[in-house]
């Protein structure tokens, strides 16, 4: 079945060149050193975050798509009990919640230490880049109560 997507406001058709641009560093992310399957994760879980109903269904049909289990992803939302997620992919959702939940703390330089332990810096632009990008992309969907059917 097709989805009907609904928005009270449609951003993107109101202003194309906004869509183009997003679309551009959504590409440029995949195609970074990053995982694919890291990228999906962090899209999903940024999206869990901010409770942006139509990003967790599209971004958890990429993910699935991309070879992710729907295993783990069902245990995305508790990832620091969880035992499905690699000593990486904890490091990256802990950067995820701090950057997500920004007026906290912001980074912590323990955290940051512990991406650069495995990854580049340019890596870890790619990340911070990918978690802000979909925080962007969910306070447009919130904003715009854009939904699927």
């Amino acid at each position: 079945m097709k989805k009907v997507i609904a928005h009270r406001l449609d951003v993107w058709k109101e202003e194309p060149l906004y869509w183009d641009l997003l679309s551009g560093m959504d590409k440029r992310l995949y195609e970074s050193t990053i995982p694919k399957s890291l990228i999906d994760l962090i899209k999903v879980r940024v999206s869990q975050i901010n409770k942006c109903a139509f990003c967790i269904d599209y971004h958890t049909e990429d993910a699935l798509k991309h070879g992710e289990t729907s295993r783990r992803l069902f245990a995305l939302s508790a990832w620091q009990e969880s035992p499905l997620f690699t000593d990486i992919e904890r490091i990256v959702l802990e950067v995820v919640e701090e950057v997500t939940y920004i007026f906290n703390h912001g980074v912590s330089d323990e955290a940051y230490e512990k991406l650069l332990a495995h990854f580049t810096k340019k890596e870890i632009a790619d990340i911070i880049v990918c978690i802000c990008h979909m925080n962007f992309l969910n306070r447009i969907g919130i904003s715009t109560k854009t939904a699927a059917y």
